[in-house]
């Protein structure tokens, strides 16, 4: 038996609920330990690390392209109100909670941060580490936010912008040596044919 074929080295947990399966991209990284449930779409090259849970089963999960989770990531949506939408290139950091929010196309969101109902994080916008934003706030682009409750604190710096920029080729990067490895989702998912 060669290693990639034991136990453990195949992509998370994928379960369909309400008949809805989660459909996933080509060339993504799904740790062993992620688990992902219901209506979920997860675009190509997205990054899906160890122990994150994405539960799409009240509502739809969008997961944009060459975007990641980091380990721990909790997101969830709201039944009968908003989903979750997560934009291209979105860098999620380790332990954070996103609960019926979007994030747009290119922004970060720090470690263990909270971004709640109906909170929009904008195109190049920065949640610090522990921050908590709260149900109906507004992050705007080229902004840094913090506190808890998140405020405004002071628009980004050159560096800061370079750096939600960088990170997620870094971690598509890493997803991928994964996959060089023999871990994370095959290319073409068994379970993408039952989202048919």
């Amino acid at each position: 038996m060669s290693d990639a074929t034991r136990p453990g080295f195949e992509g998370g947990l994928f379960l369909p609920f309400k008949g809805a399966w989660p459909r996933i991209g080509h060339d993504v990284f799904i740790a062993p330990t992620a688990t992902v449930i219901g209506d979920v779409e997860i675009d190509d090259e997205a990054v899906i690390m160890y122990g994150c849970t994405v539960r799409g089963d009240t509502n739809w999960i969008k997961i944009g392209k060459r975007s990641n989770l980091q380990d721990h990531v909790v997101i969830h949506v709201n039944e009968g109100g908003s989903p979750t939408s997560i934009g291209q290139r979105v860098s999620v950091g380790h332990s954070v909670l996103l609960h019926a929010c979007e994030l747009q196309d290119g922004c970060l969101i720090g470690m263990r941060a909270s971004v709640m109902d109906d909170a929009v994080v904008e195109s190049g916008a920065m949640v610090a580490g522990g921050a908590v934003v709260v149900p109906r706030t507004v992050v705007r682009s080229g902004e840094l936010w913090g506190g808890s409750p998140a405020k405004f604190m002071r628009p980004l710096k050159d560096r800061e912008k370079e750096y939600v920029v960088r990170v997620p080729d870094q971690y598509y990067g890493l997803g991928a040596q994964y996959r060089r490895e023999g871990i994370g989702v095959p290319e073409v998912p068994v379970f993408a044919e039952k989202a048919k």
